[in-house]
Parts: C-alpha cells; sequence; structure tokens
C-alpha cells in the first residue's frame, strides 16, 4: 500500500544528491514536495523535472541555518499545499580534518548545518505538527553516528547528536502525539562531498572514501521504505552502507 499518495513533505538539500534523488522517489509515489536549498538554479530545474514527469513540486530558496528561513519554509509549504506532514532533514556538510590541523571554520559550518539546521527544521514545522496530532520528521543521520573514523570527529559528534534528538522525540513526540521520527544511517556515498572538503589531507582521505560509493538512488530508497510506513509504524534507524565499506 502506498501511505505516501498526497503528502506534503518538506525536503532540505533537496537541489543536489540524496536530497535531489529523494524528491525524485517521493514524487512518483504521489507526494506533494516542497523543494529547499541554497541554489536557485538547481532547485529550479529539479522542480521542473519533476512536473515534467507528472509530479507536484514547488521550490524555496532557503538557508537552514537561518531560523526565521525555515519557519517561513514552513508556512510556504502550508500555503501552498494546505498542511505539512513530513519534514526530511537533509542539508548537511561533512568535512574531514585531522584535530592536530584546527579547522575551526570547518568544525562552525557542520554545527551550523548539520546541528542548528535540523533544530531549525525542527521547530519550524513542530507547531503545526502537534496541531493535527501527525507528522513525521525523518533526520538524514550517517554511519559516523554509530562509529567514529579517522578525521571526521566533529562530523561523527554532529551525527551522534542526530541519533540522540531523534531517538528523543520518538520517545516524547511518537507516544505522547502521534508524531513520528527516524533517521536513515548513509555509509560512503557518491554526491560530490569530497570535493568540498578544504584541507588537503582530508580532501584526499575523502576521495580515498568515495572509491567505494554507492548511489544516491539507494539512500533515496531506504527513505521511502521507513516514510511509507502506516501510521502505527515507526523505523527507528536504517543503515545503508556500500558492501566493501569495512566500518
Amino acid at each position: 500500500m502506498n501511505y505516501l499518495d498526497g503528502k506534503i513533505i518538506v525536503i532540505t538539500g533537496a537541489s543536489s544528491g540524496i536530497g535531489a534523488a529523494t524528491a525524485r522517489s517521493l514524487a512518483e509515489h504521489g507526494a506533494k514536495l516542497v523543494l529547499a536549498a541554497r541554489n536557485q538554479d538547481r532547485l529550479d530545474r529539479l522542480t521542473e523535472q519533476i512536473q515534467s514527469a507528472g509530479g507536484i513540486a514547488a521550490a524555496r530558496v532557503t538557508d537552514v541555518t537561518d531560523a526565521a528561513d525555515m519557519e517561513q519554509l514552513a508556512a510556504y509549504a502550508i500555503k501552498t499545499f494546505g498542511g505539512l506532514d513530513i519534514l526530511v532533514n537533509n542539508a548537511g556538510l561533512m568535512l574531514f580534518s585531522a584535530w592536530k590541523d584546527l579547522a575551526v571554520d570547518d568544525w562552525g559550518r557542520m554545527i551550523d548545518t548539520n546541528i542548528r539546521g535540523y533544530l531549525n527544521g525542527i521547530q519550524a514545522v513542530l507547531p503545526s505538527m502537534l496541531e493535527q496530532n501527525s507528522g513525521y520528521i525523518l533526520n538524514m543521520a550517517s554511519v559516523a553516528g554509530h562509529q567514529i573514523g579517522e578525521s571526521a570527529g566533529v562530523y561523527s559528534a554532529t551525527k551522534f547528536f542526530v541519533h540522540a534528538i531523534t531517538e528523543s522525540m520518538r520517545k516524547e513526540l511518537g507516544v505522547h502525539h502521534g508524531i513520528r521520527a527516524s533517521t536513515i544511517s548513509p555509509g560512503v556515498i557518491n554526491t560530490g562531498w569530497a570535493d568540498k572538503v578544504d584541507d588537503p589531507a582530508g580532501r584526499q582521505a575523502a576521495k580515498e572514501l568515495n572509491s567505494l560509493a554507492i548511489t544516491p538512488e539507494a539512500v533515496a530508497d531506504a527513505v521511502v521504505y521507513a516514510l511509507n510506513q502506516p501510521a502505527n509504524t515507526t523505523v527507528n534507524d536504517l543503515i545503508i552502507s556500500p558492501t566493501r565499506q569495512n566500518w
């Protein structure tokens, strides 16, 4: 059975990678999508692709690190489609560096996006979900939130944080308000993230890891599986990783 048909879903980080692949797959299941990211051109192209294929989508340029902007995104979804059923907190940043490099700027960027960005998304959608006593918040986590690899200490910490808040929401919002919360924990996925690493040694380590990567579409399939469950069922966490990844 398709439980996603007609659901109004906000996806952050939707313009590329896992977000774009997830948007396409959810559109095929009949969801009404609000696509959010910082790149207007990519958002417009993805929206047009989905609409040309018969899907329903609207887009809004949004900065997840800005709480007010995220509140406006939620309001836009409600105004455009008449409600808000699901948030896919997907916008994220993974930057590698050794502790000795003191890559403070990279640490701050990951904290702003991976922690504050997720909290901003939650606070933006929660009022309407509490009012309707239903909803679903899916937080994109990582295998790095289960175990820590070299040069990934701060990134792993942000993903441990994501697991912690999601489990807390499951026990509080799920049990008392019927609002489900899940994490998807991908392993190495080829989303172009390796090219965003500023530290030279970290960039090389990222490229070596990326040689094992699986596609964003594989993660999108996991997202659809988690979301496409009856209201009394919650998939708490799904780990999906390359067969040859040894951690």
